[in-house]
C-alpha cells in the first residue's frame, strides 16, 4: 500500500518536512494503518509510519511499554521515519511475520525492517536461550536519506516513573565498535535497554554516524527519551534493538575482562577480534550475546525461515491461497507458545466506533474460540497447534467448577483474574474512552461456550482419542449444561444487559449435548444420563422452532424475548448442523438478514452487523461497525444454501468474499469491525475474523468443487 506521511492517498501529496513547521500535536494513524510482528510470547503494532504504537513485555497480556495507539501523547512510542517528506510502502516479506517498512522520496528511498524473534529462530541461529528483543534495521537502498528516531517509552499502561541513563555497553564488539553506550530505561517493576549496531557493506562509504541524546518531549511522558537524527547513504545500516535487560553476573573482575572483548585485548593476544568474540560468547550469559554483524545477520535469516517454513507445511491449495496463508500467519502469530493458548488479539481498547465507548481488552482466550481455532488449524494440516490448543483447554477442564461449569475466558497462563480496569489518565484512540484493561466479561453467565467446547473435543478426538479422566469430564459439563437449557444469559455478545433467552446459547447448549451423544454413540463410552441427555436436547431443539420462530416476519429472532429483532449469530445453525442450509425457515431468516438497515435488515455494503444497537438494548449505548465474522458466517451460509443448487447463493457467497477480502488492509490484516467507510475497527488482528476466513475459503471452495455434502 502507498499512502502519504499523514495518511492521504500520494495523489493529493499532502506531505510534510519536519524541519519547516512548527511543533505540533502526534498524528496517530486509524487502526487499519497498522500491521503485526510477534515472536509467539508478545507482538508489537507497527504504524504505516514506521512508528511503534503497542508493545506489551513481556507477554501479550503484559504492561504496555509502548501504547501511543490509545493515547496520542503519553501512551509511548518508538518511531523511524525520515526527517523529508516521504510517502510509504510497507509490507511483510515473503511468506513470513517480518516487516519492511519503505520511505520513498524522489531523492532517495530508505527502509526499516522489523522482527522479533520467536524461540526456534534463536534455536537454530545457536541461541539456547529465547533472545526476546525487538530489532529495527534501517537503512538505505538508494540515495541518502535523513532519519529521526524516537523512543519514548511509557511503563505499565504510561503510570510508572522512569530513568533514563546512558551506560557502557559491552555487548558491541567487531570493527563496527565506534561507540561503547547503550540506553537504559529504568522502571520500578521493569528495565529496558536500548542499543545499535552501525555498518557499510561498501569499503567505500564509510561507517554511519550517530548520537543518541536525551530529550523531554513534553508530552504527560513520566521520564526521558531518546532521540537521534542521523544520515544514511546507500550501503549504510544501523541496527536498534530493545530488549528486556539481562541481568549479568561475573565471578570475578577476570571473568568480566574476558567475557567483554576489545580490539586491545584481542591485539594483547595476538588474533583476530572475530576469534576473540566468538570465544568470549561462550564465558557470556545465552541471553546477551555480543551483537557482530554475523549474528544479526544470523537472527534475521533464521526469523524469516522459521515463518517460511511453518507456513509451507500448509495443506490448502484452494483459490485463495495467498489470503488463507496470511490469516495462518496471523494466527500463528497469536498463539501463546508456552501453554498453547491463542489470544482473542493483540491488543487493548481499540474502539469498536471512533469515540465511542465500546473499547475492550482482547489480550486472553475465549472457551468460545476453542471449536473454530481448532478447525481452521486442522483444515490446514496444522495438528500440533491444534493438540497444543486443545491441551490448554482440557486443562481448563480439569480445573472445571465443582458443579462441571467453567469461566468463559482465561489468561494466556491459565489464569481466572481478570479484573477490569479504566485506565482514566488514559485519552484513548482519537478520544475513545474508556480505556479499558483486563475483562469484566470474565463472570459473565454465556451458555453458549459449552457448545463451542463440546464441538472442539468432538472434532479434536477423531485424531486423538479423548481420555477417560477426559470422558468423566465431559460427562459432568453435559450434565451441567442440561440443568441450565431452561436459563437465560448474556451469551456470544457479552451484552452488559439484561439475561435473556438468546438463540445463539440455545443452539450452542443444543450443540453441546448432541456432541456428547455422538461422542457416547461413536466411541461406545458409558453415558449414564444418557436419556436425559436425549430429552434436554430433544426439548432445545423444539423450543428454538416454537419460541425463537417469528411467524410473521419469517426469521428467528435474537431472543425469545425480542423476536423482533434480528441477529447474525443465527447463520451458525447449518455450520454446527443444528438445521440444514436447505431448510426454508433458515433460508428466510439468510434472506432477512442480507437486507439493507432501511429495509430492516442487517447487510450494508456486503458487510453484515451483529443486530441493530438502536433496536437491540445491551446495556452498553454508543455505535459500532460491521462484525468481520459476521460477515463471514453470512457468506458461508450462503455457500451452504447455494451447494443445494441454488445458484445464485453461490454467486452471491463469492461475491461478498472477494468484496470481504478487499476490507483487509495493507498487509492482510482483518480487524473486529469494519466500519462504514470500510475501516478498520476495533482490536487488531482479530483472530477469530482470520479463523473464520480460513474456513470460509476452505468450505468455499468445496462448494464450487460441487463437494461439499450438505451434511
Amino acid at each position: 500500500m502507498l499512502t502519504d506521511f499523514h495518511g492521504a492517498s500520494s495523489g493529493e501529496n499532502i506531505t510534510r518536512q519536519q524541519d519547516e513547521q512548527e511543533p505540533q500535536q502526534p498524528y496517530i494513524r486509524g487502526i487499519q494503518d497498522h500491521a503485526l510482528i510477534g515472536n509467539l510470547k508478545t507482538a508489537a503494532l507497527i504504524s504505516l509510519d514506521g512508528s511503534v504504537e503497542q508493545w506489551c513485555v513481556p507477554y501479550f497480556d503484559s504492561p504496555s511499554i509502548f501504547a501511543r495507539i490509545v493515547d496520542a501523547n503519553k501512551g509511548g512510542h518508538w518511531s523511524i521515519s525520515p526527517r523529508w517528506k516521504f510517502r510509504t510502502k510497507q509490507q511483510y516479506m515473503p511468506q513470513s511475520n517480518v516487516l519492511a517498512t519503505k520511505f520513498l522520496n524522489d531523492d532517495g528511498i530508505g527502509m526499516v525492517t522489523d522482527y522479533l524473534i520467536p524461540r526456534e529462530a534463536c534455536e537454530t541461529a545457536g541461541h539456547s536461550a529465547h533472545l526476546t528483543w525487538m530489532i529495527r534495521k534501517v537503512h538505505v537502498i538508494r540515495g541518502k536519506v535523513p532519519f529521526r528516531m524516537e523512543c519514548a517509552p511509557a511503563f505499565n499502561y504510561c503510570r510508572d516513573k522512569h530513568e533514563t541513563v546512558f551506560e557502557e555497553d559491552s555487548t558491541v564488539a567487531s570493527e563496527a565498535r565506534n561507540h561503547t553506550e547503550k540506553v537504559s530505561f529504568k522502571s520500578k517493576d521493569l528495565t529496558m535497554d536500548l542499543r545499535y549496531f552501525v555498518e557499510s557493506d561498501d569499503k567505500e562509504v564509510p561507517l554511519p554516524k550517530i548520537k543518541l541524546e536525551k530529550a523531554n518531549l513534553d508530552r504527560g511522558l513520566l521520564g526521558e527519551s531518546i532521540v537521534s537524527e542521523f544520515d544514511l547513504e546507500e550501503g549504510q545500516t544501523i541496527t536498534f534493538l530493545m530488549r528486556e535487560e539481562s541481568k549479568r553476573e561475573y565471578a570475578n573482575k577476570e571473568h568480566q575482562k574476558v567475557a567483554n572483548p576489545s580490539e586491545e585485548r584481542a591485539a594483547e593476544l595476538g588474533i583476530s577480534l572475530k576469534a576473540l568474540v566468538k570465544g568470549a560468547s561462550l564465558l557470556r550469559p545465552e541471553d546477551d550475546p555480543i551483537i557482530t554483524k554475523e549474528l544479526l545477520d544470523n537472527l534475521e535469516r533464521q526469523t524469516l525461515r522459521f515463518w517460511q517454513k511453518w507456513i509451507g507445511k500448509s495443506k490448502y491449495k484452494g483459490r485463495w491461497r495467498e489470503d488463507v496463508h496470511r490469516s495462518a500467519l496471523t494466527l500463528k502469530m497469536l498463539t501463546f507458545e508456552e501453554t498453547g493458548a491463542v489470544v482473542a488479539a493483540p491488543t487493548f481498547s481499540l474502539p469498536e466506533a471512533v469515540g465511542g465507548p465500546r473499547n475492550w481488552d482482547y489480550r486472553y482466550t475465549w472457551i468460545r474460540d476453542t471449536s473454530f481455532v481448532l478447525y481452521a488449524l486442522i483444515r490446514l494440516g496444522f495438528t500440533e497447534e491444534a493438540n497444543a490448543f486443545m491441551d490448554f483447554i482440557l486443562c481448563r477442564l480439569k480445573e472445571r467448577n465443582s458443579d462441571g461449569s467453567l469461566q468463559i475466558v482465561y489468561t494466556i497462563h491459565g489464569g481466572k483474574d481478570l479484573d477490569e480496569e479504566e485506565l482514566t489518565h488514559l485519552a484513548g484512540h482519537k478520544g475513545s474512552t474508556p480505556v479499558r484493561i483486563g475483562n469484566g466479561a470474565v463472570d459473565h453467565l454465556q451458555l453458549d461456550i459449552y457448545g463451542e467446547l463440546m464441538d472442539a473435543i468432538y472434532l479434536a478426538q477423531k485424531n486423538r482419542p479423548l481420555s477417560w479422566e477426559g470422558w468423566v469430564a465431559v460427562r459432568q459439563v453435559i450434565d451441567h449444561v442440561c440443568t441450565q437449557v431452561g436459563e437465560k444469559d448474556l451469551s456470544i455478545w457479552e451484552v452488559r444487559g439484561e439475561k435473556k433467552n438468546f438463540l445463539y446459547s440455545k443452539v450452542m447448549m443444543w450443540v453441546a449435548i448432541d456432541r456428547g451423544l455422538r461422542l457416547a454413540e461413536k466411541r461406545n463410552l458409558p453415558c449414564p444420563n444418557r436419556v436425559r441427555w436425549f430429552e434436554a436436547r430433544d426439548n432445545l431443539y423444539e423450543e428454538v422452532q416454537t419460541k425463537g420462530w417469528n411467524a410473521e416476519k419469517k426469521y428467528y429472532g435474537q431472543s425469545y424475548e425480542d423476536l423482533d429483532i434480528m441477529d447474525s449469530a443465527v447463520l451458525i445453525m447449518p455450520l454446527v448442523f443444528f438445521t440444514s442450509a436447505a431448510d426454508e425457515r433458515f433460508k428466510s431468516t439468510l434472506d432477512a438478514i442480507l437486507r439493507t438497515p432501511e429495509k430492516g435488515g442487517l447487510t450494508a455494503n456486503n458487510t453484515v452487523f451483529r443486530y441493530d444497537t438502536e433496536k437491540a438494548d445491551d446495556g452498553i449505548g454508543g455505535e459500532e461497525g460491521a462484525f468481520s465474522m459476521c460477515t463471514l458466517w453470512a457468506i458461508e451460509a450462503l455457500s451452504r444454501v447455494g451447494s443445494f443448487g441454488n445458484k445464485a447463493y453461490l454467486q452471491k457467497a463469492v461475491e461478498m468474499f472477494e468484496d470481504f477480502l478487499g476490507y483487509g488492509n495493507h498487509v492482510g490484516l482483518f480487524s473486529e469491525e469494519i466500519s462504514r467507510g470500510g475501516e478498520g475497527l476495533g482490536n487488531t488482528p482479530q483472530a477469530f475474523s482470520h479463523v473464520q476466513l480460513i474456513s470460509c475459503a476452505y468450505n468455499l471452495d468445496r462448494c464450487l468443487e460441487g463437494k461439499w455434502s450438505g451434511s
